[in-house]
């Protein structure tokens, strides 16, 4: 698997939404502010949402912000992770962006006069009509609106081809990281890679100008040894994602009080729906794919899939639960594996220590420009985001092993029956069913998803 099965049939689609979509619309209906909460996958969802939102309107963008929370505990703003001067001047032909909202509008009270707009006033996934119907009236009335904790109301479909097009055109193509991301992203790139290697479009996208500046002038005295290949793992297995699956992990006592604890504590709408509802056993969630992967049943999946034990891993995310004594049996069976923390000292990943949102960059950064990226829940907006890019720049050349989860928890749930050669196959199987090339389905993600017409040429 570090080669994608269907290569020829990925690399006839080609990367082309950075062409114009619109023309820009005479006249203008207002202002939209949008404050976007989550973490830099969720706020990078909600910044192209955004502008896709604004052209729905006929509006003007004000650069969308950031609210602070108490889970990332990262007060970065736009200017700290995205090059606002590139973001403007790529957008600025078909959607019109300000960086503050005009004075005579920002002294008054948002809510008083109705145009605070949350959650609660748009569905999930809300559809143009929604927008049309809810927000523009009051766009139109008072001159802006604010959209508050605004992440992913708005669907994928039903949508004006031009309108998702410019979705893509940001996410791929506006929205490109500050130079001390950069810098420190190739740094961890070439550490990684130990020997020079060959720029892929991936890494010239994501690092620009940092690339080559990274590769030594003259190739060293073992210039015969190929740079490093490595497979970059997004092992979702932190307190918040295990919390909130219901799952037992074998901790005992001392695990089921911590993880109520969180719940009470980050979780108070699950602790108040858990009151109403009938309780699932953990069995049954195990069995029907709901719990999240550990770091031994990971081990055992990529094993199946042939990944030897000298394999470079890179792994990517927060804090494992149960830290070291967790990945024990992780790391007796792939010992090189490598994190952010590891390649990089303490002075160089200082100036990232107290943000979140700006370290999850760099993860960002290592996973797309990996050989080949695992994940263990194909829900997480990191993966989402990693695969969008890998089938968007990857040319066929960016394997992404994806598990179905439901059919992995049924070979997993065998284990004690199976016999390896049977379990390697039914692993290979899954694995590269989930590898076929195809058309974006209604309803799915473009981030996740760009091949299709409104986002990618196929030759």
């Amino acid at each position: 698997f570090w080669k994608q099965p269907y290569a020829t049939k990925a690399s006839v689609w080609k990367p082309c939404a950075d062409k114009k979509v619109l023309e820009y619309p005479a006249g203008n209906n207002g202002y939209i502010v949008v404050s976007a909460n989550g973490g830099l996958n969720q706020q990078r969802v909600a910044i192209c949402n955004a502008v896709a939102v604004a052209a729905l309107l006929n509006a003007t963008l004000v650069l969308p912000t950031f609210l602070y929370s108490n889970v990332w505990k990262d007060p970065s703003q736009f200017g700290d992770i995205y090059q606002e001067r590139h973001f403007l001047d790529m957008m600025k032909e078909e959607v019109d962006i300000v960086k503050e909202l005009p004075s005579r509008f920002q002294s008054l009270d948002t809510e008083a006069i109705g145009s605070l707009i949350t959650d609660s006033d748009l569905p999930k996934e809300a559809t143009p009509h929604d927008y049309l119907e809810k927000v523009l009236p009051i766009l139109i009335r008072n001159g802006f609106v604010h959209l508050l904790g605004f992440g992913n109301r708005l669907g994928f479909d039903p949508m004006p081809a031009q309108i998702q097009k410019l979705r893509c055109k940001c996410n791929f193509h506006a929205l490109k990281f500050v130079p001390k991301i950069q810098k420190v992203g190739a740094l961890l790139r070439q550490r990684i890679r130990k020997y020079e290697a060959e720029p892929t479009t991936l890494d010239k996208q994501l690092l620009g100008d940092y690339i080559s500046s990274n590769i030594p002038s003259k190739k060293p005295s073992n210039a015969t040894k190929p740079p490093v290949k490595y497979l970059a793992l997004h092992l979702r297995f932190e307190i918040d994602m295990i919390a909130y699956s219901l799952c037992d992990f074998g901790g005992g006592t001392i695990e089921k009080q911590e993880l109520q604890a969180y719940r009470e504590s980050h979780f108070p709408l699950l602790i108040k729906r858990l009151r109403k509802s009938k309780p699932v056993s953990t069995e049954e969630l195990r069995k029907t794919g709901k719990c999240p992967l550990t770091p031994e049943e990971a081990a055992l999946v990529l094993a199946g899939l042939g990944f030897k034990t000298g394999t470079h891993i890179y792994l990517a995310g927060s804090q494992v639960y149960g830290g070291n004594s967790r990945m024990h049996s992780f790391i007796g069976l792939y010992p090189n594996l490598i994190t952010k923390e590891t390649l990089l000292t303490p002075t160089e990943l200082a100036p990232f220590r107290n943000f979140s949102s700006q370290m999850a960059a760099l993860d960002l950064i290592a996973c797309a420009t990996a050989d080949v990226f695992a994940m263990t829940d194909s829900g997480s907006q990191l993966a989402s985001l990693v695969s969008g890019f890998r089938s968007y720049y990857g040319g066929g050349n960016a394997p992404t092993l994806r598990p179905n989860k439901k059919r992995l928890a049924a070979i997993l749930y065998e284990n004690s029956t199976i016999e390896w050669n049977g379990f390697e196959e039914r692993v290979r199987r899954m694995i590269e069913e989930g590898q076929r090339v195809r058309t974006r389905r209604s309803g799915r993600s473009v981030y996740r998803q760009p091949r299709s017409p409104e986002c990618m040429c196929r030759l």
